[in-house]
């Protein structure tokens, strides 16, 4: 369980593609404090910490840790994002007693989105995101959406033909600074996790009809 709090931005140093994915994950994390098997939001993507160490370099030491993303899980997520030298959101799983900064997030990406527009609005900008018709319905005005596995609050809803619906962020000159979506440009894909009510919400309605 997350909250969509980043506290690290990692980078992707090495990729290895076999049965699995294999993939090393730069942080600045004590990785003396990650236990083997500790799951890590990667942007998103729950995962499962596999193996971990420490570099030395000019630089200093440098920390990292290991997962393996299955072909469902590579499958399942933004384009692109698992690439040697993409920078991804981090954070460690919630600890009872944490705060909840954002809201509950279970780290399963439920669909691809896609940045539509970005725009400055003061010193924030305003991000303009398609998600397709499967999320529609369960994206609201001021509802909480995880975008990359960040916690962002919906704006505005403006459905679409076809089903798709285009929503609204207000992202921060903090937020900003502190995830990848001082990367955002149109036409990025985008991981998305609708609220876990809503998920709850849906089914219920579902079972019902």
């Amino acid at each position: 369980m997350f909250t969509g709090i980043v506290t690290d931005i990692g980078t992707v140093r090495a990729r290895e593609d076999r049965g699995d994915t294999r993939l090393i994950i730069g942080t600045a994390y004590d990785v003396d404090t990650i236990d083997l098997g500790a799951s890590i939001a990667c942007s998103g993507a729950c995962l499962t910490v596999v193996d971990k160490g420490v570099d030395a370099g000019s630089n200093g030491p440098a920390g990292w840790f290991a997962i393996d993303a299955s072909a469902e899980t590579i499958a399942r997520t933004a384009p692109g994002m698992w690439d040697v030298g993409r920078r991804l959101n981090l954070e460690r799983a919630l600890k009872v007693g944490d705060e909840l900064g954002g809201h509950i997030v279970t780290g399963h990406v439920d669909a691809v989105g896609r940045i539509v527009s970005v725009e400055p609005v003061g010193d924030s900008v305003k991000v303009t995101v398609e998600a397709p018709a499967s999320l529609a319905p369960h994206i609201a005005p001021k509802g909480s959406i995880t975008l990359d596995g960040v916690s962002l609050t919906v704006n505005e809803v403006t459905d679409q033909p076809g089903g798709a619906a285009h929503f609204t962020l207000n992202i921060i000159p903090h937020t900003q600074a502190v995830t990848t979506l001082d990367e955002a440009a149109a036409g990025r894909p985008v991981n998305l996790e609708i609220d876990v009510l809503a998920r709850y919400l849906a089914r219920m309605q579902q079972v019902r009809g």
